[in-house]
């Protein structure tokens, strides 16, 4: 099983996060294991769960954005991308991928976005999202810091961080260190995918390995 994963939407900038642990029950089975993927030039997926439907996932996935560009001659967008896996969750649903991914990206305008799911395809847009066994500990703490509004206010208000992009790191650190202390699933070493308009870099940190 495969677990913590994290991402904050900013105005020009996306950062996406998980742990390299995968582990079952109190077995470390790999202390080094990527579960980002990069699905298109802006669109990267973190996923939590049981690692042999996320990899089913990701190679159906795969297998349909090949179509598209064969058919459309370009990239899919971030947003398309979320919906084609909403749709590819949701055909499943009655003997679903137990995946729990969070999308992030940029939009055609160049703004950071993230999608968050359930199992069976529900998904939403928002400003920042966590899945996994540590989303209970950071997403309290997210909320707390970054205070995303309401969609229900109207008018509608964008759902982006008003952080810069360092700080979004930062934050993104805070999150593992303390979610490592209380999660004896999450630790070892942490990932980090920042992407920008010059393209996609990785950062790395390391994480308590007990």
């Amino acid at each position: 099983m495969c677990r913590t994963c994290v991402a904050i939407a900013g105005a020009d900038y996306c950062v996406i996060a998980a742990d390299t642990r995968m582990s079952t029950g109190y077995s470390i089975l790999t202390r080094d294991y990527s579960k980002i993927i990069q699905l298109a030039d802006k669109s990267v997926m973190a996923s939590s769960g049981f690692q042999a439907d996320v990899r089913a996932l990701q190679k159906v996935l795969a297998a349909r954005h090949l179509i598209y560009q064969h058919q459309h001659n370009k990239q899919m967008s971030c947003p398309a991308m979320a919906q084609l896996l909403s749709n590819t969750l949701y055909y499943k649903r009655f003997f679903p991928y137990y995946a729990f991914n969070v999308l992030g990206g940029l939009d055609s305008e160049g703004k950071g976005c993230v999608f968050t799911y359930d199992a069976v395809g529900s998904y939403e847009r928002v400003g920042y999202s966590a899945q996994g066994s540590g989303s209970t500990l950071i997403t309290p703490f997210l909320d707390n810091q970054l205070k995303s509004p309401s969609p229900l206010l109207l008018p509608a208000k964008d759902a982006v961080t008003p952080l810069s992009e360092s700080e979004a790191i930062d934050l993104v650190k805070t999150c593992f260190a303390s979610a490592t202390e209380r999660d004896i699933y999450t630790g070892d070493k942490l990932e980090i995918l920042v992407l920008n308009a010059s393209g996609i870099r990785r950062e790395y940190m390391e994480l308590r390995k007990d």
